[in-house]
């Protein structure tokens, strides 16, 4: 009875923070749809390479929504004994684990075909937007200027966009000089094409890659503790009366 308490106690308690996480995220997806520009100058070009790849606003809203539910669910089926309110955060949580082994698998597996696919959504939008939408090319600034790389896939990308015709020179990010580290202007693709600067997609996998002990035991605490969470859930659901 008393390892049924002090569980209990301790689910009420994690879920609380779970919840707290939630609306936390919440408002930070909310601040970032309303006013981006702002959250890339606090949180710099780390945050503006995933603006290319997410909306991380809605990204955020959606991740804050759902752990603002499992929290809620979480404290309130210890809470009251709920056995309903822990199935269901129960099977929430066993949902989320089995997709994020999916993209995992996905991720190590098709890496090729999803730059593909990006590659068909961000080069046109590159061409047509850079140098003309303020935002767009803000976010594309900093992550050149932040992971030292040039478009998506290399200086190829600004080649017939508008900014290339109107200007005659492609962003200075593309002709980093690798013996100095300084940019060199004007920029022009034969400048680039001599430099050979990283696209920014390789150069984020590449970094991703560099700290993957990192990123695979943050990886494994995360499936850890939902596993250690829907283990106690379960407990508590078969020790209810």
């Amino acid at each position: 009875m008393q390892c049924f308490s002090f569980i209990k106690v301790m689910m009420i308690l994690f879920n609380m923070l779970i919840f707290l996480c939630g609306a936390a995220l919440l408002a930070v997806g909310i601040w970032v749809s309303v006013d981006g520009p702002s959250f890339l100058k606090i949180f710099g070009p780390l945050s503006s390479s995933a603006m290319q790849f997410v909306n991380v606003g809605y990204f955020l809203i959606a991740a804050g929504a759902l752990l603002f539910v499992l929290g809620f669910l979480g404290c309130y089926g210890a809470q009251s004994e709920n056995k309903c309110a822990l199935m269901m955060f129960f099977f929430i949580l066993l949902l989320i684990f089995i997709a994020e082994i999916a993209a995992a698998v996905v991720a190590l597996v098709y890496t090729t075909t999803a730059e593909q696919f990006l590659a068909l959504l961000v080069v046109p939008a590159i061409r047509k937007d850079y140098g003309y939408q303020n935002d767009f090319t803000q976010v594309w600034n900093s992550t050149m200027q932040g992971l030292k790389c040039c478009g998506f896939n290399n200086y190829t990308d600004f080649e017939g966009s508008r900014y290339l015709e109107e200007n005659h020179v492609i962003p200075p990010f593309c002709c980093i000089n690798p013996f100095n580290n300084t940019e060199e202007e004007p920029c022009t693709l034969e400048k680039a094409q001599k430099f050979a600067v990283q696209g920014c997609f390789k150069q984020l996998l590449h970094d991703i890659q560099t700290n993957a002990i990192i990123v695979g035991g943050v990886a494994a605490g995360i499936g850890g503790l939902e596993l250690a969470a829907m283990i106690v859930s379960m407990y508590l659901y078969c020790n209810m009366k």
